[in-house]
């Protein structure tokens, strides 16, 4: 396996199901509560898809006080050398991190964990072959984002800071891995200097929330509302795998964030 791709080359994965409160989940702007069954059902095929990628999916019990805790990806970053422990920067998620830490310790020998006062959510964090870029956002600050790089440097990962565009929730619902040379970025975000190295494809004007999508081995999961996006895939190669998403985005959310995935 080679260092790029480490950066999509995955055995196992953590997810946790939806709680009955994940309809009362945090969002930037009001498109309605989700529908709690079928939000089950999108979140049922997604773990599907994680299994038919080959990945063992470890299943955590919904956590009825924190609607947003399906979103696993936020409270934690797991690679092959070891885990590490955030700290959301939303005041509601601060007590996420607690419930996950036995299940951190009980699969990797190393769990690192960012200390006080930084905040810092997964969603902010960006693995490239390169480097590990950290996005700077309303729920990632700057002492978070150093107390990041310090703990990814004591597992032999580079990392940048950069800064999610005004108005976004966070860096990567505007960006994401394809392949070792590509990411799929919002025109907003195609000219960051973290990128200077990549391919970039851009998303079709009017389909921004497209942009996040998972490369899971030689799977590509994509969000499959959006045809223009899914086309563009389509035509640069890819092997996609197009998940409903509509009820996951009413409360600002993408492929990513619902997983922890790393090679075991």
């Amino acid at each position: 396996m080679t260092a790029a791709q480490c950066c999509y080359s995955f055995t196992a994965a953590i997810v946790r199901a939806p709680s009955h409160s994940v309809v009362h989940g945090l969002r930037a702007a009001d498109h309605g509560n989700p529908d709690y069954h079928e939000l089950l059902k999108q979140h049922d095929a997604y773990r599907d898809a994680l299994r038919s990628a080959g990945l063992e999916t470890t299943v955590l019990p919904p956590l009825e006080d924190y609607p947003d805790s399906i979103f696993v990806e936020d409270v934690a970053l797991v690679f092959s050398q070891g885990a590490i422990l955030l700290r959301p920067g939303a005041a509601t998620r601060q007590g996420e991190s607690e419930q996950i830490k036995a299940t951190l310790n009980e699969l990797f020998a190393t769990v690192l964990t960012i200390p006080p006062p930084g905040r810092v959510d997964g969603g902010d964090v960006l693995v490239l072959p390169e480097a590990v870029v950290i996005g700077l956002s309303g729920r990632t600050d700057r002492t978070g984002a150093a107390a990041l790089a310090d703990c990814l440097a004591a597992f032999g990962l580079r990392s940048e800071i950069a800064r999610t565009p005004p108005g976004g929730l966070h860096f990567k619902s505007e960006c994401s891995l394809v392949d070792e040379e590509t990411v799929l970025v919002t025109r907003r975000l195609a000219s960051l200097t973290a990128f200077a190295k990549m391919r970039r494809l851009v998303v079709p004007e009017g389909e921004e929330p497209a942009a996040n999508v998972l490369r899971i081995n030689h799977l590509l999961l994509a969000s499959a509302g959006y045809p223009r996006t899914l086309d563009l895939l389509d035509q640069h190669g890819s092997t996609v795998v197009p998940l409903e998403t509509s009820e996951i985005e009413k409360i600002d959310a993408g492929l990513t964030c619902m997983s922890l995935r790393w090679y075991r």
